[in-house]
């Protein structure tokens, strides 16, 4: 019986997709687009993202799961750690983190398997991406102070609100967890504080500076980093060289070399800083992979998070494509259906602008223009701040990694707790400021 009911769901399997590969509607105008759609995003994602974003990204998650002990993320981030310090360092870690919903992944990844509690790792999940002073800024400047203010309010309120609910859904697996690391033995420490912390802050600095967006104008603060951008991530490079040969144990020759071959390249081609950015990443690689000590279990562990979330990213980015299409290009789902259901301060205008935007990617600082233009067409206020605020924490990809991270339920509870104070946000600002 149970062999007939095993063959009977192959069966109906197979007959679903070859229905569905019998009626594809290979040569209509949308179809063919979106399918042209998905992979110019895809190819968009993988030029912009993945070597400034990502591959920084995964060598902090893996310094994370080597260099930092496990005692003090559970000090700080863990399930029995003081709730108000938790939350307090999860919910402002966006200021200094100008991520996108999929870069934050690593980090959050390496994080949680360190042993810092669900809550205040799902509230950093949430608030890499959506606490972000420049977005923050640009919001409150093209968009209105109300907005830029609400914005700021609500996406704090959320990372601790979202991350302390995710505590209180599963607080008896969480209770268990803190019991386990009870029994688990000292890491032992070989560099003091200071030093570890110097080492992390120019990997952060090296992430931060080499994705600064270029600001609206051309004068101010967010302007003259801009120019240097390159400067200063050239200066946390070097940092992070002396850094790696004077504590880690790193060969000077071997930095000399990636320095030496990084200035060359940043002299031939100035115009593309990229090349110069790659060739430092490919020298790190190279000489931390072959490393037999600290150095290779800090490319080990960077590379076992490439394995894990690089394919489902850019899979996520493939289907995303395929439904929504990149900015101004039309994917599957018209974008004038999306513009008419988000007028008005309606709870259903709400919840759909949220529930889009929790599915769609946004690229750091995109959202702004973005609502900008679904603004001029006729969107209301509430809906506005209901996509802010759900659509850069959140994205297809970024469900995908968070899936094989926590588990189905898990990421179907944070993923609704996102959207629904998103919609409740929204409703509330458009009822005041309609």
């Amino acid at each position: 019986m149970n062999y007939w009911k095993q063959e009977w769901k192959s069966l109906l399997t197979i007959t679903v997709v070859f229905l569905i590969c019998y009626y594809l509607p290979v040569g209509t105008p949308r179809f063919d687009n979106a399918i042209l759609e998905a992979f110019h995003l895809v190819k968009w994602y993988a030029q912009e993202h993945v070597l400034l974003c990502l591959i920084p990204a995964f060598f902090i998650a893996g310094a994370i799961g080597v260099f930092v002990s496990q005692a003090s993320v559970m000090k700080y981030l863990g399930a029995k750690a003081n709730k108000v310090l938790a939350y307090g360092v999860a919910a402002v870690s966006g200021t200094i983190l100008a991520v996108c919903s999929c870069t934050i992944l690593p980090l959050f990844a390496g994080i949680y398997r360190m042993g810092a509690g669900l809550g205040p790792a799902c509230a950093f999940l949430y608030s890499g991406p959506a606490i972000n002073v420049l977005a923050i800024v640009l919001t409150a400047r093209i968009l209105g102070p109300e907005l830029g203010i609400a914005r700021a309010f609500g996406a704090v309120f959320l990372s601790v609100f979202i991350g302390y609910s995710m505590h209180l859904l599963f607080r008896k697996e969480e209770e268990a967890k803190a019991a386990a690391q009870m029994l688990m033995p000292e890491h032992e420490v070989k560099r003091a504080l200071w030093q570890d912390s110097l080492y992390f802050a120019s990997m952060v600095f090296i992430l931060v500076f080499a994705n600064w967006g270029r600001p609206q104008t051309d004068t101010g603060l967010w302007a003259n980093i801009y120019e240097q951008k390159w400067v200063l991530t050239s200066i946390s490079g070097f940092a992070l060289g002396i850094m790696l040969v004077g504590w880690f144990g790193l060969k000077a020759w071997k930095a000399v070399f990636t320095g030496v071959a990084v200035a060359t390249a940043a002299y031939v081609v100035p115009e593309t800083p990229l090349v110069a950015f790659t060739i430092g990443t490919l020298g790190l690689t190279i000489f931390t992979s072959t490393d037999e000590g600290e150095l290779g279990e800090w490319f080990s562990s960077s590379y076992s998070f490439a394995k894990q979330i690089l394919p489902l990213l850019l899979a996520g980015v493939l289907v995303a494509g395929v439904l929504l299409g990149r900015v101004g290009y039309e994917g599957l789902i018209p974008s004038e259906w999306i513009s008419a259901a988000v007028g008005g301060n309606s709870i259903m205008a709400n919840f759909l602008a949220s529930f889009v935007g929790a599915f769609m990617y946004f690229a750091t600082l995109t959202e702004v223009p973005i609502l900008q233009g679904l603004i001029g067409s006729g969107m209301g206020k509430g809906p506005a701040l209901a996509l802010l605020l759900a659509g850069p924490a959140l994205s297809l990809p970024n469900m995908l990694v968070i899936r094989s991270v926590l588990g189905t339920k898990k990421t179907v509870a944070f993923v609704s707790l996102v959207i629904v104070f998103s919609t409740l946000f929204g409703v509330l600002f458009g009822t005041f400021f309609s």
